[in-house]
């Protein structure tokens, strides 16, 4: 990927999947609805284009400046169009255990974990993450699914359990290896932001603001989930927008930070055509739920777990300066072998990067492949995710 080249898709979540160029975007149509931040990001110079419904930033300065400076500073990503759920009600442990692979009585009070709403073949509807509220757990779906996740979840739940959108609140990411001497500037609460670890999270005022702060993001760098009330969301990104180390990034930056740190992006790298093992996520399919099975598409994922699948998403490292995008065909000689999910240039690298899925003959890293872009292979190596190495503070 080049600065001025990412990909706009409607599926897509935690970041942008990465092909059109800055130029192909489409102005976003008059449906598309505002986040709180909208005249914030534009008095700011952001690039606004329309994504999952709301307009929303795809760069400032540009992709590159914005990725780089995110993994050596700290950068403010507004993700407010992502849907925050909370559930609550008698059984809801049980209840919710029906509809996600997580087991809940492992997830103590503070306590952050990964998750999937699954179909009853075990393809991934969504990717989410799960908190441990007081009496309640909270859900962060994606924005473009979160509609027909809270439909999925009505009819699903009995009616013993209460769905609450928090429509009317913010949420903000602030990720790099100087987000957390940012935070702990302004952070108070019960306990200090340093007691903070990956997954864990706590409540805290932020210039009298109260909010709940996560210590996860998805750009593999430290970094913080803020949630906040959408009325003080301009508030607060002033607040952390006037510290040295912060700068606004976009959704440009935001995809190619999650895949270089290997993350997927639902849409491209998830889909209900994909189950978790395949995505190399079975971790999010806790110990006893693989014991007991019980959730949707268990029979499928169970025996993926066991005796392996046909094929597996994998790293690619790519020859040369030209990217790879969604779609293109990967090979082994003249055998089709695989599809490109997500595929993008690499600014920490400062090389084509791609996952893609690949027959489970073709995955053991140092494998060399080919990929079709516009009638020419480029010459493609498996290797490890992530790209680059997560730097969570466990």
């Amino acid at each position: 990927m080049t600065e001025g080249a990412p990909e706009r898709c409607a599926n897509s979540e935690r970041g942008l999947c990465v092909s059109e160029s800055i130029e192909d975007l489409d102005e976003a149509p008059p449906a598309a609805e505002t986040l709180p931040l909208d005249a914030w990001h534009r008095a700011r110079g952001g690039r606004m284009v329309e994504f999952a419904g709301y307009w929303m930033p795809v760069q400032y300065e540009g992709i590159i400046a914005e990725h780089l400076w995110t993994r050596e500073h700290a950068g403010l990503f507004d993700v407010s169009h992502m849907g925050q759920l909370v559930l609550s009600g008698e059984g809801l442990d049980a209840a919710l255990e029906a509809v996600l692979p997580i087991d809940l009585s492992t997830l103590r009070l503070g306590q952050q974990r990964y998750s999937f709403l699954l179909d009853e073949d075990g393809g991934v509807l969504d990717d989410l993450m799960v908190q441990r509220w007081p009496e309640a757990v909270y859900l962060v779906v994606n924005g473009a699914t979160k509609w027909d996740d809270m439909a999925h979840l009505r009819e699903a739940l009995p009616d013993a359990i209460n769905l609450n959108y928090l429509d009317e609140h913010a949420l903000f990411a602030l990720q790099g290896p100087e987000a957390a001497a940012v935070l702990e500037r302004h952070a108070t609460g019960e306990h200090p932001l340093s007691a903070l670890r990956f997954m864990r999270f706590g409540v805290f005022e932020l210039a009298g603001v109260p909010v709940t702060i996560s210590r996860s993001g998805y750009t593999g760098e430290d970094g913080f989930e803020i949630s906040l009330p959408g009325d003080a969301a301009e508030q607060i990104a002033e607040l952390l927008g006037a510290e040295p180390e912060v700068k606004p990034i976009g959704l440009g930056a935001r995809d190619s930070l999650r895949l270089e740190a290997g993350l997927p992006l639902y849409g491209h790298d998830l889909s209900p055509e994909t189950s978790p093992v395949e995505a190399g996520l079975g971790f999010g399919i806790n110990k006893r739920r693989r014991a007991e099975g019980g959730f949707p598409g268990a029979d499928r994922i169970l025996a993926e777990l066991a005796s392996g699948t046909a094929r597996k998403c994998v790293g690619l490292a790519l020859d040369g300066r030209q990217a790879a995008r969604e779609g293109a065909p990967v090979f082994s000689g003249n055998k089709l072998v695989g599809i490109v999910t997500s595929g993008g240039f690499s600014p920490s690298l400062e090389r084509p990067i791609a996952a893609a899925y690949v027959a489970g003959a073709h995955v053991a890293h140092g494998t060399v492949l080919e990929i079709e872009v516009r009638g020419k292979r480029l010459t493609a190596t498996v290797t490890a995710l992530p790209f680059i190495p997560h730097r969570y503070c466990r």
